[in-house]
């Protein structure tokens, strides 16, 4: 219902256009309350996208009036669509330029001031007045500047916890997927190397599973057009300047698509199916968050490091920074143990 995360009037806009069924559902945290309870057995994991909510009342809704649906997954990965490609590779270029003693000097020095503190810029800084999270972006872009190369920023950039060890009691982080392939990836320009990764990482061990799980909970058959292995074959045979040019991303997706909807109603920023978790966790959803992160549970259980969990938590209580994707991570876990006992 949050006017920042709906975008049902420009997709209204389109059916008219296209003289397509348009069909609407509201939803708001009384709803999403009702949906994360089923979560880990819908999972059958600890599956920490929250965007895992609106995918399962998506496909409910559709289950409604549909049997098979199909889906945009993969468009991203194949024709350079993330922001995060476009701000990786640029954070990247600035870093170059300065020895990175020196970074770790400005890094060390600019993470003394609270994210809530670089939050206030945005009230005398044109152009910050739209960045959501900007304080928390800001620390991770502090994180990022002791990177030399930017496979390892990007990395960093798509983290939630930067310690992982520090979180989870008596653990050591496994060797992951992407310090395995850098050198095969070599070949490949910085904007394809991120794609690739995520091709085989983020793609799908998280979009795919989200969508799929919430959909076959459903009862309702889902499509991937992108992910026919004909068109991928052939997406990584266009030449890089026609997936980006002039700092836009999906180009040839984009000019496409103009053929058959004016560019008026699709040129906009892009958006995430994101719900607004942070408010929600400090208001609605507080008292679920709350008995599943009680020290003294945390510590019974003897998984997790309650006292970092719990800072994290007051922080973000008090408004003093938004560490919604991190806590929801523990959130995730912590119901799935619950749903198991």
């Amino acid at each position: 219902s949050e006017d920042e995360f709906n975008e049902a009037n420009h997709a209204k806009k389109i059916a008219k256009y296209l003289g397509t069924d348009h069909t609407e559902l509201y939803f708001s945290s009384k709803t999403a309350l009702e949906v994360i309870p089923k979560l880990p057995n819908i999972y059958d994991e600890p599956f920490s996208d929250n965007s895992q909510i609106p995918s399962y009342i998506l496909s409910q809704l559709t289950k409604q009036h549909v049997k098979v649906a199909l889906s945009g997954d993969g468009g991203d990965e194949l024709f350079c669509g993330y922001n995060r490609y476009f701000s990786t590779y640029s954070w990247s270029k600035r870093f170059s330029s300065i020895p990175i003693s020196l970074r770790k000097i400005l890094a060390n020095a600019a993470k003394k001031v609270s994210p809530n503190s670089w939050n206030m810029l945005l009230r005398f800084v044109p152009g910050l007045n739209k960045q959501i999270n900007f304080g928390h972006k800001i620390h991770k872009g502090i994180d990022a500047l002791k990177t030399d190369n930017l496979l390892d920023l990007y990395f960093i950039l798509t983290s939630h916890w930067q310690n992982p060890t520090t979180v989870v009691k008596n653990s050591s982080e496994p060797e992951i997927l992407l310090s395995k392939i850098k050198s095969e990836l070599s070949i490949l320009n910085n904007y394809e190397k991120m794609m690739a990764i995520d091709q085989i990482t983020y793609l799908p061990n998280s979009i795919l599973v989200k969508i799929d799980r919430a959909s076959m909970a459903s009862s309702l058959e889902t499509r991937v057009p992108f992910l026919d292995h004909e068109l991928i074959e052939y997406a990584w045979k266009i030449p890089h300047k026609f997936k980006l040019r002039n700092g836009e991303g999906k180009w040839i997706l984009k000019k496409i698509l103009s053929k058959y909807v004016p560019k008026i109603l699709t040129d906009r920023p892009k958006m995430g199916f994101g719900i607004p978790l942070g408010d929600w966790l400090r208001g609605p959803l507080r008292d679920w968050a709350e008995n599943l992160l009680d020290e003294k549970r945390l510590i019974q259980e003897g998984f997790l490091n309650p006292k970092l969990i719990r800072e994290k938590w007051t922080e973000h209580l008090s408004n003093k920074n938004n560490w919604q994707y991190d806590l929801w991570n523990v959130l995730m876990f912590q119901a799935w143990i619950d749903s198991n006992n």
